[in-house]
């Protein structure tokens, strides 16, 4: 089988944490309720926004209330976004080296386009799995066994690039090698959430030791 990396796309193939955080907070504050980084990072980091909502706002429609969140997402995003360090060079390096690829995110599919292409990443990474088009989204590991399947992977020959508890812990109950990037998250957390290794982001030199699981090394 051949050998994989799989890209959770939030906070992993872009910092785009800072920008959910705005939003939210400016959402939160218009119907009273006063948030922080600290707390979104406790409370709502990588969780489906319909959890979200319909936990703090149970009166209003979750649906409706998540779709006006992604859309003044998309607007601060904007047209040009600066991917992960490191994350071009080694996608190229997995296509150089015939590893399949692909982006598995919970973000709606018209916020994952987006961000793809904002980082010039759409090109590079074709295949992209979906949450909320699996049985279930992450935390479940449905979105990583989705992957593997489409691409015929072997757990044991694929990598898993995450940077949130949930990310991890789907990743992890699929059975695959979990690399946790620490642009939001310590260490700690990340490894309690079930991550194998961290790095700061691809250009770590520590990733030659996840890599070197495609080998087989």
């Amino acid at each position: 089988m051949t050998p994989s990396l799989l890209f959770d796309l939030d906070g992993t193939l872009l910092s785009s944490d800072p920008l959910h955080v705005s939003v939210f907070i400016k959402m939160f504050g218009e119907r009273g309720l006063k948030i922080d980084e600290p707390y979104y990072f406790a409370n709502m980091h990588g969780r489906h926004n319909s959890a979200i909502f319909g936990d703090h706002f149970p009166d209003e429609d979750p649906a409706v209330l998540s779709d006006e969140k992604e859309a003044r997402f998309r607007e601060v995003l904007g047209t040009s976004a600066l991917p992960m360090p490191g994350a071009i060079a080694l996608i190229d390096k997995a296509h150089d080296q015939g590893w399949a690829t692909a982006v598995v995110t919970n973000a709606p599919r018209i916020n994952a386009v987006a961000m793809l292409k904002a980082t010039g990443l759409a090109g590079r990474l074709p295949h992209l799995i979906i949450g909320d088009e699996c049985s279930a989204g992450k935390p479940d590991p449905a979105p990583y066994q989705d992957a593997m399947a489409q691409l015929g992977s072997d757990p044991k020959r694929t990598l898993a690039f995450e940077d949130s508890p949930s990310g991890v812990a789907s990743a992890a109950a699929a059975g695959l090698h979990v690399v946790a990037i620490r642009s939001s998250l310590d260490e700690a957390t990340l490894r309690a959430a079930g991550a194998n290794q961290t790095i700061q982001d691809f250009n770590d030199p520590a990733l030659a030791i996840a890599l070197a699981r495609l080998k087989g090394t």
